[in-house]
Parts: structure tokens; C-alpha cells; sequence
């Protein structure tokens, strides 16, 4: 449902919708799935955060208090998870929101995955062990 309040902005009734979206395919997915759904408790409480995160991106707004990159960090993931996470944002934007709107929230997305992915390929293995 494409319900944009202007062309210049991504409205916060298409963001929850995108989210929402997002979300179910993730949590149904057999690739990333389980890393989500081991994690997250509280995945309606889950959401409001996240729609406060992609807010806060797309309109400069303060509802997002957080560090998504230090949460990130404490996951199990590889660059497959990472493609697979764009793969299934990409199907969500293009069916949520206008053609235009969804190629800047996905250009986004790409930006903010390739830093998640830069900081993670940084900081060694999980269990404290060095490489080598």
C-alpha cells in the first residue's frame, strides 16, 4: 500500500508497514531466522524500536536512542547473513513504498550494512579467542 504523505518523505504510517513487513519475512526465514529469533524476546517491542531507528534515518527525527552497531556485534554474522538481511529488505521496500522511496531507503540500507559488516570483520571472534 503506497501511502507516502509527499514524494520527498517516507510517511510513518509506510515505515511501521515496511518494518512489519521486513520483520516477518526475517523471523520466517530459514538463513537468518534463527539468529533474529534466538536474540529477541520481545519482538513487538522489538519493532517499535526499529521503526524509531529507521524514523530517526529517514526524517533526522530523536525517537531512536540506541547503538545498533554494538548490538550487531554481539550476533553471530557473516557476509551471507548480511546479503540475505538486503535481499529480503529490498522485496520489502519495493512492494511498501513508491519506486523512488524505496530505492533511497535501500541505498540506505546498503550504506549502514556495509559499515555493520566493516566494524564486525574487525572485531575477531565472538568467543574472545585470537586468530592465528
Amino acid at each position: 500500500m503506497l501511502t507516502q504523505a509527499s514524494e520527498g518523505q517516507i510517511s510513518e504510517r509506510d515505515i511501521s508497514e515496511l518494518v512489519d513487513r521486513f520483520y516477518d519475512r526475517v523471523r520466517e526465514d530459514a538463513e537468518i531466522g534463527p539468529i533474529f529469533n534466538e536474540k529477541i524476546q520481545g519482538w513487538p517491542a522489538h519493532l517499535e524500536l526499529l521503526k524509531n531507528f529507521w524514523s530517526t534515518v529517514l526524517h533526522t527525527s530523536t525517537r531512536y536512542r540506541g547503538n545498533p552497531m554494538m548490538t550487531h556485534l554481539q550476533l553471530p554474522l557473516e557476509p551471507a547473513h548480511f546479503r540475505r538481511w538486503l535481499d529480503l529488505f529490498r522485496q520489502a521496500a519495493k512492494e511498501t513504498l513508491s519506486p523512488a522511496h524505496a530505492e533511497m531507503i535501500i541505498l540506505k540500507s546498503e550504506r549502514i550494512a556495509q559499515s555493520f559488516q566493516a566494524a564486525i570483520a574487525t572485531r575477531g571472534p565472538l568467543d574472545g579467542s585470537s586468530a592465528g
